[in-house]
């Protein structure tokens, strides 16, 4: 869910920062950090992240609940990662929620490989046992599942796995990224009925082979493929910022008549919130991306490397605050 994929001229810098572990240990060590990152993360606790899903549901939309945490290579943290979502998961079940929020108004989303996708040997089957173990808490909670796209070298690993959950979880999601060239063919491979695909521009920095460079060529991308999924037998996640992409929903909902609970807007936690509020207020489904954890470093920079605006907040704040 990226606001302007191609926008911040620093993003390939911040990108390289976000894989350095000696930039990150220098981030991570300025005391005023965690304070500026609770703009994009809700915490580092269940009970951080808890609160600020209480609001959301208060306030009528919907909720995806992220436990951080990306290229587990040990199996006992990934184990560790699956029972904390399982924590999550129940702790989602008991809420009340605002009818306004739409059908199934609390959901997580799942990078595979926290769960094990990148272990040696066997990671793909461990990544989708741990999966299988979250879709099944989820069914019993009243909750949903989406998993993340990553960089594109785990697409194909990703959505196999996906398809091999669908089997069991039909209502499983996954989020499909517009900058890659693939896109298009992955949309009409998986908008069919009962489908749920967040379409997002995407986050990581990949070679022109696979993805688009340009804003005009990924912004183009993302509106065709839009206009795949909404004009499916499926459930599109429209999660963008961009308001001309926002715009864009309005022609298509005119054109298939699809009804208002047929399709939802997705926005991240901290971005435009006022905007969320307004989706809400005209009657539309939102759908907020919360994160939490205490590895929220990658995350944290990625939407730094998103948008000029994020990186100059930040600045600003250390300036002034440290």
């Amino acid at each position: 869910m990226t606001p302007s994929v191609l926008s911040n001229p620093l993003r390939p810098a911040i990108l390289a920062a976000a894989r350095s572990g000696r930039v990150k240990d220098a981030v991570t060590r300025v005391p005023v950090t965690k304070s500026i990152v609770r703009r994009f993360v809700a915490g580092e606790t269940l009970g951080d992240a808890m609160t600020a899903v209480s609001v959301l549901l208060a306030s009528g939309r919907a909720v995806s609940v992220d436990h951080l945490g990306e290229d587990t290579h040990d199996a006992g943290q990934a184990r560790d990662i699956v029972v904390a979502y399982l924590e999550l998961i129940a702790a989602l079940g008991r809420l009340p929620v605002d009818p306004r929020a739409g059908v199934h108004p609390v959901e997580v989303s799942v990078k595979l490989s926290a769960l094990g996708q990148a272990l040696s040997g066997d990671g793909e089957k461990i990544a989708l046992d741990h999966a299988r173990t979250v879709c099944a808490a989820a069914a019993e909670h009243g909750a949903r599942v989406t998993v993340d796209a990553e960089d594109h070298t785990r697409t194909d690993s990703t959505l196999s796995i996906v398809r091999e959950l669908r089997g069991d979880f039909p209502w499983l999601g996954t989020v499909l990224q517009a900058y890659l060239r693939r896109t298009e063919a992955d949309c009409r491979d998986l908008s069919g009925p009962g489908s749920r695909i967040r379409l997002c521009k995407g986050a990581y920095r990949e070679p022109e082979s696979v993805a688009y460079r340009s804003r005009g060529d990924v912004d183009a991308s993302y509106r065709r493929c839009l206009g795949i999924l909404m004009r499916g037998g499926g459930y599109p996640m429209v999660a963008t910022h961009d308001p001309a992409m926002i715009a864009a929903v309005d022609p298509l909902v005119a054109e298939t008549g699809r009804a208002a609970d047929s399709f939802e807007h997705q926005m991240l936690f901290g971005i435009r919130d006022v905007e969320q509020r307004r989706l809400v207020d005209v009657g539309r489904h939102v759908r907020v991306y919360v994160p939490y954890g205490a590895q929220w470093y990658g995350y944290f920079m990625r939407r730094l490397a998103e948008r000029p605006s994020n990186l100059r907040f930040f600045l600003r704040s250390t300036l002034t605050r440290s």
